[in-house]
Parts: structure tokens; C-alpha cells; sequence
């Protein structure tokens, strides 16, 4: 019964913080609803409606500020420690919407989204660098998955909600309330890593730790704690540079950018900020925002399959899934947009297929390149240079997916939206081929075997 209990609060310790994906991911699709009542002459904050830049800058403002962000919380988690750092990437959620809230001109809306993408930034910083420290070898994986659960609920709270509540206002407001309770819970129910206790030195406090999270005897968490020694002592904090000092960081590195990149290259961000106007432009039988709703609830409903499946399969496997699975469902949709814009006539009895492909896009994108990615970021780093690393890692996911939604929109309309899927196709395929030739399998390792197989 000790080992039931001490286990069920060291997964609790994890699950709470992870409620900070529950916030990111409904600020992340914040855009899908919103823009549709920004733009109403009875719900808008404006005189007017919104222009392609405009809603293209809204959109892509946001990644610019989440790629800053993982700077700023990954020095942070390195100076006040995990735990604070969680709670202080919360703040600026706050601020973003509250301002969204009151906010009557485009620009202040760019200002407010910079704002949120900064703590989303952080959020896909610090969450990954807290489960990976604070979980136990054989549960880091499912508990890896856990972000991406929540992270998906948001994003279906946003798309039911946001479309409910037809003021900018109210919604707004609710975001708020929201990350003010997680404040709250997690200032009482937050535990700091004991991995950060003894990198400052402070090994009462991290056996402290140990015996809350794990509840365990003094003599197993003595062994514990040695080897959170033995990780750490052998290693000099380092910086970015000394990400490119010796072979095996430079391989995590490769493996973790090349992840995050085709994560982002398989277009999800497109998806997941304009899922209404993709349904729109298709043709889709369905209204938008139900069609939105339907792909939010299959993404929150499928994100519970990684943590199921992760320790069974292996996470090569998943991505390489993810991978094929994700090209195979844009080309489907991206015939199609193709064939519509060419003569509708000739698919106007397949007006299911958009919902349908995306659909399938998410569940497969949710089997792997969705959780996965950040799962192994948080595994492939030495404890030394983890938060640096990081935080490089988030930016470059980050300035991928700026490039990705500020341009699609208006490359949407010069090429062609079936075009656009198409490409994300390619890029969808190219990814199972990288991880295939490039990733490594960290299934069931230690943190500690997972450095020797990439320095050896």
C-alpha cells in the first residue's frame, strides 16, 4: 500500500504541473473562434474587420513570442528552480488575457499574443525539464505523454467554449480565472526536482523531496539520491556553445531540433489556428465551427493512446507511424482542395472527405509527432546543458511554426490550399525517414544508458 501511495503522489506532483498544458493548449488555439467574433460587427472589439495581414500577424506574432520565451524560463528554472519558474511562465498568461480582454485596437491584440506566446515558450520549456526529473525511469515515458493529454483538452476547451461564448470579453476573462486557480494549486501542491536541490547543493532539501514524491525508506532514497549525484557531479553546467563541444550532445541535438522541426512541418499549428477557415475554403458540408470542435475532440480523445502505447511499441516506431500516417491523410485532402478548385462538380459527393482526412491527420499526428517529440528532448540531454538545450530546441519549433502559420493564410491564396497540404505531406514523410535514420530508441533506458548510446 506505501509503494501504491508514494507512487500515486509522485505521478500527482507531475499531473498537477502538467495542468500548465491545459492553459497552453487554450491559448494555442485561441485563434480558431476567436477570429470569427474579432471580425462581427455586433461581437468585434473594431469598427471594421480584420485584414489577411492582420489575422496573419495575430497568428504568427504568437510563435515569435513563444520562441523568446524558452530563453527567459530556461534561465529562470536555472536560477529560482523548476517549480517557481512553472508558476511564473503562468503570470503572462494572465496579462495576455486580460488585455485581449479590454483590448479595442489590432495592435494591442499583437501585443497581447506576443505576450501568451512568451508562456508558451516557457510552458514547452519547463514541462518536459519537470516531468523528466521528477519521474521515475520506468514511468517518464506515459508521464511524458500526460503534457500532450492536457495540452489537448485545452485545445478542445477552446474550440467548444470559445465558440459558445460569443464575447471576446467573457472568454477572455475565463482564460484568466483559469490559469489563476492553476497558480494557486500548483504554488500548494508543487514539489521543486530534486534533480535542481542537488545541482545547487542542497542535498537536505533534495532527500526532502525524495521522501515526499516517493515515500520511500531512508536507504532507498540514499541510493537515489547517489545517483543523482552520480548524474550531475560528473557534469559542469554548461551553455548553448557547449551544446557543440562533444559528440554525443551535438547527436541529442540534431535528433532534438530535427523532431521539433517536422513536428511543426507537418503543419499542425495551420491546422489547429485556422481549422474554421480550412473547413470553410474545403467546402465541408458540416459548419466550421462544428467541424473545429469534432477535431478537437478526436485530438483530446486520441492523445490517450501515447501513454498507453509508448512503453509497448517504443517511441521510433510511433513517430515512424506518425510520420506515414500524416502524409498519407494531407495528400488525401490536398487532392481533393486540388480537384475542388479545378471543378468542384466532380467532389461534390466527397464533401466528407476534408473532416475525414483531418481526422485521421490528428489521430496520427497524436500518436507520435505530437507528445513524443518533447518526451525525448526532455531524455536525450545531459543534465548540464538540459535547460540551454532546451530552450534552442523550443526556439527553433517555435520559428519553424511562425514561418508556418504567418504564412499559410496568404500562400493559401496566392498556390492554393491544396498545394499548401501537400507540402506539409512531403515534409510529413520526410520526417519518418529521419527518424528512422537518425533518432534513437529510449524506450525503458535510463537517463544515464541513453548518454552512452549517443556518445558512443
Amino acid at each position: 500500500m506505501q509503494v501504491i501511495f508514494s507512487l500515486e503522489y509522485s505521478v500527482f506532483s507531475v499531473i498537477t504541473a502538467t495542468v500548465l498544458g491545459f492553459i497552453a493548449g487554450c491559448n494555442l488555439t485561441w485563434t480558431s473562434p476567436e477570429f470569427g467574433y474579432l471580425n462581427s460587427t455586433d461581437t468585434g472589439p473594431f469598427n471594421g474587420t480584420l485584414t489577411d495581414a492582420q489575422t496573419s500577424w495575430i497568428s504568427g506574432v504568437m510563435s515569435l513570442g513563444a520562441a523568446l520565451g524558452p530563453f527567459i524560463f530556461g534561465y529562470l528554472a536555472e536560477k529560482i528552480g523548476r517549480k517557481w519558474t512553472i508558476l511564473t511562465v503562468s503570470m503572462p498568461f494572465v496579462i495576455s488575457s486580460v488585455l485581449c480582454a479590454f483590448s479595442r485596437v489590432v495592435e494591442e491584440f499583437y501585443v497581447a499574443r506576443f505576450i501568451t506566446g512568451i508562456s508558451i515558450g516557457g510552458t514547452f520549456t519547463i514541462l518536459p525539464m519537470y516531468v523528466g526529473e521528477m519521474s521515475l525511469d520506468e514511468h517518464r515515458g506515459v508521464l511524458g505523454s500526460v503534457m500532450n493529454v492536457f495540452l489537448c483538452f485545452g485545445l478542445l476547451f477552446t474550440y467548444v467554449v470559445g465558440a459558445l461564448v460569443s464575447k471576446v470579453l467573457i472568454f477572455n476573462l475565463i482564460l484568466a480565472s483559469l490559469t489563476i486557480a492553476f497558480f494557486v494549486l500548483f504554488l500548494f501542491m508543487g514539489v521543486e526536482t530534486p534533480h535542481y536541490y542537488v545541482m545547487k547543493n542542497k542535498h537536505d532539501l533534495a532527500k526532502g523531496a525524495l521522501l515526499r514524491i516517493r515515500k520511500q525508506s531512508d536507504q532507498e532514497t540514499e541510493k537515489e539520491l547517489d545517483h543523482i549525484r552520480t548524474i550531475i557531479e560528473g557534469e559542469e553546467q554548461g551553455n548553448l556553445l557547449d551544446i557543440f563541444r562533444n559528440k554525443g550532445s551535438v547527436k541529442a541535438f540534431i535528433i532534438g531540433s530535427g523532431l521539433v522541426f517536422f513536428q511543426q512541418a507537418s503543419g499542425i499549428n495551420a491546422v489547429l489556428f485556422f481549422a474554421q477557415n480550412i473547413f470553410q475554403d474545403a467546402g465541408s458540408t458540416l459548419k466550421a465551427n462544428y467541424c473545429s470542435m469534432i477535431i478537437g475532440a478526436v485530438q483530446f480523445g486520441t492523445s490517450f493512446i501515447t501513454p498507453l502505447v509508448s512503453n509497448l511499441f517504443g517511441r521510433k516506431t510511433l513517430l515512424i507511424l506518425s510520420g506515414v500516417g500524416m502524409c498519407l491523410s494531407e495528400s488525401v485532402l490536398g487532392i481533393y482542395d486540388i480537384l475542388k478548385d479545378s471543378d468542384a462538380d466532380k467532389v461534390s459527393s466527397l464533401s466528407f472527405l476534408p473532416i475525414i482526412s483531418l481526422v485521421l491527420y490528428i489521430i496520427t499526428y497524436n500518436v507520435g509527432y505530437g507528445p513524443l517529440p518533447w518526451a525525448i528532448v526532455a531524455e536525450i540531454f545531459p543534465s548540464s546543458i538540459r535547460s540551454a538545450a532546451g530552450s534552442l530546441v523550443t526556439f527553433i519549433c517555435w520559428i519553424t511554426s511562425f514561418f508556418i502559420t504567418k504564412w499559410f493564410k496568404e500562400l493559401s491564396q496566392d498556390l492554393g490550399q491544396g498545394q499548401c497540404f501537400l507540402g506539409f505531406a512531403v515534409f510529413s514523410l520526410v520526417a519518418a525517414a529521419f527518424v528512422q535514420f537518425f533518432v534513437i530508441e529510449t524506450k525503458g533506458k535510463t537517463l544515464k544508458e541513453i548518454q552512452d548510446d549517443l556518445n558512443n
